[in-house]
């Protein structure tokens, strides 16, 4: 992948987008394309097909969603539903009309069947019933798949669908109602023991058991992917770290340093019982991810506390996104518009 190549990152402000945005500019790329949601509205197809022919767009990573937790996604299904759906056509269309060669399109191993066979292989989609709690959201993201496979198919371009594990690190979102489940445990052990709360209550029995992988490491599988001229089939990137919610639940106590009560509320949803990725695909290409999982969870906890975002006394949130990702940012050199300022839709 050459340096000068220019590199469409959708959704920069994110967790994802912004850690592969950093990962480009560690390799020396600095043709990198950003838009902020208010220069270019991902769920206008006009808008977005305009920006593609006014751009010489070479390769695309679309990160860039609606995003959330259990709570998050059971409470708000059509909106995860529409806005995933229209965001993944939007783009892979536009940038298969634009004669774009090389795009990732990013999902999650949440579209796989709720009683897939563990660890999950990416021959198991579409072989049984989805978990109803992120039903719209993976709808969404099947869509998307099936839409880089036939569209890759129609215009010879290579346009792969990528499968994260559950992820965390710098720039995750911390917010209390639409976070997922590392950042809302932190977040609430970190407010409990400011409050000397007697217990923290958790969703589910804590039986559910999880896979975690470093957002950066999944940014370095994206660069291996990306620059990679054969490989063009769904890949599911796992990292093996793999422990129940009450496992994970009890590390974050720790890290945190609350003493009080840990309480599982079994009259909530667990959500799929087991999820683990089978990775052997994207570990033949000679991926492997580096962080230790105690590690960088302790690394995020003091990443949040560094950029306000926990903090005593307790905020809701820092002053702004932008400003909790900052320091989680070089400089970067983007293409823009004269009007427009470098930064995507988040």
């Amino acid at each position: 992948m050459h340096e000068n190549s220019v590199i469409f990152v959708s959704g920069h402000r994110g967790m994802v987008g912004s850690a592969f945005a950093r990962k480009l500019e560690k390799e020396g790329h600095r043709s990198i394309l950003v838009r902020t949601r208010q220069e270019l509205d991902l769920l206008d197809q006009r808008a977005v097909a305009e920006f593609f022919r006014a751009h010489p767009i070479e390769r695309v990573l679309i990160a860039a969603g609606k995003v959330g937790g259990i709570r998050a996604n059971a409470l708000a299904q059509a909106d995860f539903l529409y806005e995933n759906l229209m965001i993944g056509v939007n783009l892979i269309h536009a940038a298969a009309e634009n004669g774009v060669k090389h795009l990732l399109y990013l999902g999650s191993s949440c579209i796989y069947p709720k009683h897939a066979p563990q660890p999950m292989p990416e021959s198991s989609l579409l072989s049984g019933s989805l978990e109803p709690t992120n039903m719209g959201y993976a709808v969404a993201k099947i869509a998307g798949v099936k839409l880089c496979e036939t569209y890759s198919a129609k215009y010879g371009c290579r346009f792969v669908p990528v499968m994260p594990t559950n992820l965390y690190g710098p720039g995750d979102n911390f917010d209390p109602l639409q976070s997922h489940i590392i950042p809302s445990l932190l977040r609430r052990f970190h407010e409990a023991k400011l409050v000397r709360a007697p217990e923290v209550a958790v969703w589910g029995s804590g039986n559910a058991v999880r896979e975690f992988l470093h957002v950066e490491d999944f940014a370095d599988a994206l660069y291996l992917l990306m620059g990679h001229e054969t490989h063009s089939e769904i890949i599911n990137i796992g990292s093996g770290s793999v422990c129940t919610v009450r496992e994970v639940a009890e590390m974050i106590r720790e890290i945190v340093g609350y003493e009080g009560k840990l309480v599982f509320d079994a009259s909530q949803p667990d959500g799929t019982p087991i999820k683990i990725s089978e990775s052997s695909r994207i570990l033949s290409l000679g991926w492997k991810p580096r962080h230790e999982f105690r590690a960088g969870l302790q690394a995020l906890y003091q990443w949040a506390q560094d950029q306000g975002i926990l903090k005593n006394p307790i905020s809701a949130k820092p002053a702004s996104q932008e400003q909790a990702y900052a320091s989680t940012r070089s400089r970067r050199v983007a293409i823009t518009s004269p009007q427009s300022r470098a930064a995507t839709n988040s």
